[in-house]
């Protein structure tokens, strides 16, 4: 028998990254991730904004409603959780990333609505009746855990 053939030694060149291209690309990194979960929390107050009765807006700044202030609260910090779950699960890899935290957003502040417009039927906690009291309710409460909790789920299926 003839010795086999070794294979040739290969030349490889260690690539070295700069810290500014670290830095630079970072920086890039969170930038558009900053900017898409703008994005998307401005899209989470405008959804919840049509499913709560009233503007919003100004349920929250002129007339000071409590109710609905906690509500919006914890329907964007439910967004917010997952998007964070979004940005960690993307694995560095920015495009899919960026893709994924902006789908898995879309369907949370969907999931988020059905779940208050659900909770609504089912339980019979009206957001419109909590909304329309001046004093912070009881349900509204338990409706804004149900929406961090919704949130957590959310975003721990993304992960």
């Amino acid at each position: 028998m003839s010795p086999s053939p070794q294979p040739a030694p290969v030349d490889v060149e260690t690539v070295t990254v700069s810290l500014a291209e670290t830095l630079g690309r970072g920086s890039l990194a969170i930038a558009c991730y900053a900017v898409l979960g703008l994005v998307l929390l401005i899209v989470g107050f405008y959804v919840l904004d049509l499913a709560i009765p009233g503007k919003l807006s100004q349920l929250i700044k002129t007339d000071r409603n409590p109710n609905a202030t906690l509500l919006t609260s914890s329907g964007l910090a439910a967004v917010g959780l997952i998007i964070a779950a979004s940005i960690w699960s993307s694995g560095g890899a920015l495009h899919e990333g960026l893709l994924a935290t902006l789908v898995f957003g879309l369907v949370g502040i969907a999931v988020q609505t059905v779940a208050m417009v659900a909770f609504d039927k089912v339980v019979g906690i009206s957001v419109r009746e909590l909304v329309a009291e001046r004093e912070l309710q009881p349900g509204a409460r338990l409706l804004a855990v149900t929406h961090l909790a919704i949130g957590l789920i959310t975003a721990v299926a993304v992960i």
